[in-house]
């Protein structure tokens, strides 16, 4: 027959030592976890497209508005105009060339600020970016307007894809609701 267990002190304190050290690293593993997940969630861009329209100021805006916690590093620009589709580089990543391309009466404009949507362009979290904004003069924001409403009736579309600094990708348009992630 086998031995006899004898339990004393010594066993009982190894015996002791032996679980709190496997209970804490059961701990460990999930704080580990908890921790790359806070990580994950602490660097989250979430890109949206907005538009401003103050016709009292004669102003239109289309931005670009980072309300997540990380950078937003734009990857491309394409859109899309009567189901013919383009990258937006072939326009020097510029919403308004594009637009001047397809509605030339658009050179008329003069008070106009616009910026690219060039591969790179890091967005920093809580912050706007500009891509094209309308200002001052009340013709060229009537004329703006009535051109973009007609260009996006006939199905001007336009999305941008864009990642965290962890590589992840997501993407928005103008029909979206929100970001959608392409992982």
């Amino acid at each position: 027959m086998g031995k006899k267990i004898t339990w004393n002190s010594e066993r009982l304190l190894s015996l002791s030592a032996m679980t709190i050290s496997f209970a804490t690293l059961i701990i460990f593993i999930y704080q580990t976890n908890l921790i790359r997940k806070q990580n994950y969630l602490s660097i989250l861009p979430y890109l949206s497209i907005s538009t401003s329209d103050n016709s009292a100021a004669n102003s239109f805006s289309i931005s670009l508005d980072n309300y997540g916690v990380g950078p937003a590093i734009i990857e491309s620009s394409t859109i899309s105009y009567l189901g013919i589709k383009e990258d937006l580089r072939e326009y020097d990543n510029e919403l308004l060339k594009y637009l001047k391309a397809k509605a030339p009466i658009l050179d008329s404009i003069a008070s106009i600020s616009y910026s690219t949507l060039d591969k790179g362009v890091a967005i920093p979290a809580g912050e706007k970016y500009n891509i094209l904004t309308i200002f001052n003069s009340e013709e060229d924001y009537k004329l703006y307007k009535r051109i973009l409403e007609d260009l996006i009736e006939k199905g001007l579309y336009f999305e941008i894809k864009y990642k965290s600094i962890q590589d992840e990708h997501w993407v928005i348009s103008n029909t979206s609701q929100g970001p959608l992630k392409l992982d």
